[in-house]
């Protein structure tokens, strides 16, 4: 099988099941990548149940060894993991990585959606071979493939992860917004210099544009419209054309417009992948532009050589 990314779920917040999202999918952020001999999974939101139930199919009696990247806490990003098949396998081996979540670890956070009320099956009582790790460095290796990790603009704690692989590179930042109208709008309620808050958004910005450089395939957070942005800055998420621009600088070679908003159905992603696209046209590049789709596969092409 060539390497290839996989989406299982993408929207943000909640899931969102019905007839006007059957196009995008309803499930909330999941995404597998094949690659390098490994199974790498970016996010546990409940699009990780189908992705469990195919690959049960798939693997039948054979044991499954992958690897569950967690991007940050939020309920969007784990909620699926209670009912992720392979985790109920006593032949399977699962790790489960990620940073140090808000106020509590990431093991108690995890274990504690599994907690009586909450739900019937306690994390300890899963039979696979189910280990959490703490991630503590900004770089790390999954088998051969080169993973690095920048924390992002969220309320809490929030990174995202970039895989070097033989065939390319993947980036994975599902929660992020831009700094300079965040630190423009805390200016102006703290006394701080309209100079000053520029330049760290710049600098903040440029580091992004960096992590980003040159990458084959990103899946970015782009949960609001322009107009929708003004009224939620500080809510952690971008805006559309703050997303494209930052795709454009970075010479992105895809961009799949990911998190997409509760209030947003088939035909308003339409038009923001539309909107889009026309920025890039505008804009004189070239960057390919898609809304995530659940369901959709991409394949990657051994081009670029992992750094």
């Amino acid at each position: 099988m060539p390497p290839r990314v996989k989406l299982w779920g993408v929207r943000g917040s909640l899931p969102l099941p019905g007839p006007t999202t059957l196009r995008y999918g309803g499930n909330t952020s999941c995404v597998e990548v094949r690659v390098d001999g490994e199974i790498i999974i970016l996010d546990a939101g409940t699009g990780i149940r189908g992705l469990g139930l195919a690959s049960e199919k798939e693997f039948g009696s054979q044991s499954i060894k992958l690897t569950l990247l967690i991007t940050h806490t939020h309920w969007d990003h784990i909620q699926g993991l209670p009912f992720f098949a392979p985790a109920y396998n006593r032949k399977n081996l699962i790790r489960i990585l990620g940073y140090e979540g808000a106020r509590a670890g990431l093991g108690s956070i995890l274990a504690g959606q599994m907690e009586t009320p909450f739900f019937p099956v306690s994390l300890r009582e899963l039979p696979s071979h189910l280990v959490i790790e703490e991630l503590k460095e900004m770089e790390f290796h999954i088998g051969k493939v080169k993973v690095q990790a920048k924390f992002a603009n969220h309320p809490g704690i929030c990174a995202g992860y970039r895989l070097f692989t033989s065939a390319g590179s993947i980036a994975y930042m599902p929660d992020n917004e831009p700094y300079e109208p965040l630190k423009m709008q805390l200016a102006a309620r703290n006394g701080i210099s309209g100079a000053e808050a520029r330049d760290f958004a710049a600098t903040e910005r440029g580091k992004m544009v960096d992590f980003l450089s040159d990458c084959d395939v990103a899946i970015l957070d782009a949960q609001y419209t322009d107009e929708e942005y003004q009224q939620h800055v500080g809510w952690g998420h971008s805006s559309l054309s703050s997303v494209v621009s930052l795709a454009l600088d970075a010479d992105v070679g895809k961009l799949l417009l990911f998190h997409h908003d509760p209030s947003h159905d088939d035909e308003m992603i339409d038009r923001m992948v539309e909107q889009a696209r026309l920025l890039v046209l505008k804009s004189g590049k070239t960057l390919m532009i898609d809304g995530a789709r659940e369901g959709a596969e991409i394949l990657l092409e051994a081009k670029k050589a992992a750094k």
